[in-house]
């Protein structure tokens, strides 16, 4: 490495050649300039004992004097800086930035001489433009602390498949490949390798050789076909921002897929049906009329003309046929007259208190699909909402991550970048609106009762301004995730996302990718009922459960994330392997 004062000012390494032109012409200066000194210090000389001389023996004129010595002066100062100008404009300057030596220096002075080396002239304004670089870095150094980047981990390549292997399992039909994946996984090999090295954490899944081999399986034979049926943009128009951008995500993606996608339907062993529950809610529902029913028939209408028109729900009723759907089905106006109306209800007929208090609404979650019994009983459901009172059926249905997209061209923004454990300053953090049953009874015991629970209704100027929301979420030990109008809320992924541990209170709720995912790994869950002693049960934590926790977070955080190029073990794959994997659960074994 060259020494500091061997450097261009751009950052470049200057060639030895350049180095020592530079160190002989800023040399050459230096003589010049010498010479020059010492023939006007002995002009300067003459010239005074010859006005001593004369006027000596002379009466002074001393207006005349002082306009010599004026114009001595001018001519001393302004002569050497119009020479020196001279010589190193013609001499240190060239086309190519490199410095010459002057021909009428001799030979024999460079060698007498010894060359100092030295920085190349740099002019007021290229120091004004570095100065500027400078800053515009800064800025930029600036911007990217507020605004986190995640680094992206790629996950392993896929494992080849045998010849063999391929030839047979092409060989199969679609119900016996099936069949065959169900015996490989019911037969999985223990996954040796579950260190901080692999890929896939086994701390976060319920088993990881279980998951591995079926993972493996599906990428080796599942096909799904996709209904070109459909207009927009209730069909194959995905909304990829807001908090139900889990739905159109996935449609986006499944329909982009080359890979698991087939345009062969008797090859298929999954249908998929590709609507949009929220495009559906805004072309169809009339704001205020409290009346999902016009929602229910055109998807039961749907469904029938896909059943006459094809033999492959009628070939299984449905079974191997699934939706993507996330939507509360509640608006505001909904929501508060089927509750009103339904404590009229439980009012009149002399419910119990318990009931009286906390009626069951009528409309909510999947009610749309039960004007088709096949659609609500045998079709697979991914739905955020997945509320086991509400006819979600664990092992058949999914519960699918509620995402909230804020920029759907930077799905991956502010991602990551919690900070240390130890300078959290934040035992817990709630920020949100005021609905359903859970969280006014949240900011009922905590908003502004203890400075570790920073519990709040929605987000004030006042304290964003100081600290943002997602800033309040990295800088938690706990973020509270209390469910909203249902079940669901993307308060859970944020907080995973944020790498902040999530505390659940949601009663009934089937939490996502529970297939798979060991959630108590790297979560906790409150009963509704123990809200008042929230911090007794998180300060009761260990230490070194929390920091396991935490670990897990930030493990199982790549299994979350919407990649506009889809990898391995993402949320599109993790969901996609859901339902392959409860598609699974219906298939029986044959005892021989």
């Amino acid at each position: 490495m060259m020494p500091e004062n061997q450097r261009h000012p751009t950052g470049q390494e200057q060639s030895p050649a350049l180095i020592q032109n530079s160190g002989q012409g800023k040399f050459e200066e230096i003589i010049i300039y010498d010479e020059l000194r010492k023939q006007l210090e002995h002009v300067s000389l003459a010239l005074f004992k010859e006005l001593i001389r004369r006027l000596a023996w002379h009466k002074i004129d001393w207006r005349k004097l002082f306009l010599a010595g004026a114009v001595m002066s001018i001519a001393g100062i302004t002569l050497p800086t119009f020479l020196l100008a001279y010589h190193r404009n013609s001499r240190f300057e060239s086309p190519n930035g490199t410095m010459h030596l002057s021909k009428n220096l001799t030979e024999a002075r460079l060698d007498k001489s010894h060359l100092v080396t030295s920085a190349p002239f740099v002019s007021l304004n290229s120091s004004i433009e570095a100065k500027e670089s400078a800053r515009v870095l800064r800025m930029r150094q600036n911007r990217r602390k507020t605004i986190d980047v995640l680094k992206v981990v790629h996950p392993p390549p896929r494992r080849s498949v045998p010849r063999h292997l391929q030839r047979y399992l092409q060989s199969l039909s679609s119900h016996e490949a099936l069949l065959y994946a169900k015996r490989e996984i019911k037969h999985a090999p223990l996954v040796e390798n579950v260190g901080n090295d692999s890929y896939l954490y086994a701390p976060v899944f319920r088993n990881i050789s279980i998951f591995k081999r079926s993972y493996e399986l599906m990428e080796m034979i599942l096909k799904v076909y996709i209904y070109r049926d459909g207009k927009k943009p209730i069909f194959h128009q995905p909304r990829l921002n807001g908090i139900y951008a889990s739905e159109g995500w996935f449609m986006k993606l499944m329909e982009a897929n080359r890979e698991f996608v087939t345009k062969e339907p008797e090859k298929a062993h999954l249908f998929y049906l590709p609507y949009s529950s929220r495009q559906l809610e805004l072309a169809l529902y009339v704001r205020n009329s409290h009346n999902l029913r016009p929602l229910s028939k055109f998807l039961r209408d749907y469904v029938n003309m896909i059943a006459s028109k094809y033999p492959f729900w009628n070939r299984t009723h449905g079974s191997d046929h699934f939706l993507v759907a996330c939507h509360d089905w509640v608006q505001l106006s909904a929501f508060f007259f089927y509750h009103l109306l339904n404590m009229v209800i439980v009012w009149a007929v002399g419910a119990p208190a318990k009931q009286r208090t906390e009626p069951r609404l009528w409309c909510s979650g999947p009610f749309i699909t039960t004007e088709h019994v096949e659609l609500k009983d045998n079709a697979i459901k991914a739905l955020c909402n997945a509320d086991l009172k509400e006819n979600f059926v664990a092992g058949k249905d999914v519960s699918l991550p509620e995402t909230a997209i804020r920029i759907a061209s930077k799905p991956l923004r502010n991602i990551g970048g919690g900070i240390r454990v130890s300078q959290r300053p934040i035992l817990a953090f709630f920020a949100g609106k005021m609905h359903g049953r859970v969280r006014p009874k949240l900011l009922k015991h905590w908003l502004n009762k203890d400075a570790d629970m920073r519990i709040y209704g929605p987000l004030s100027r006042r304290v964003s301004k100081n600290m943002s929301y997602v800033r309040h979420m990295k800088s938690s030990k706990y973020c509270i995730c209390p469910m909203g109008y249902e079940v669901n809320s993307p308060r859970i992924v944020e907080a995973i996302y944020y790498e902040c541990v999530p505390v659940i209170i949601a009663d009934n709720f089937v939490l996502p990718l529970s297939e798979v995912l060991e959630w108590k790994a790297f979560s906790v869950t409150v009963a509704e009922i123990d809200i008042p002693k929230l911090k007794e049960i998180l300060l009761a934590i260990p230490l070194k459960r929390y920091l396991q926790m935490l670990m897990n977070v930030k493990m199982v955080q790549k299994h979350f994330l919407w990649n506009p190029n889809p990898m391995r073990y993402d949320l599109f794959h993790m969901i996609l392997h859901s339902i392959w994997y409860n598609r699974l659960n219906q298939i029986q074994i044959p005892q021989s």
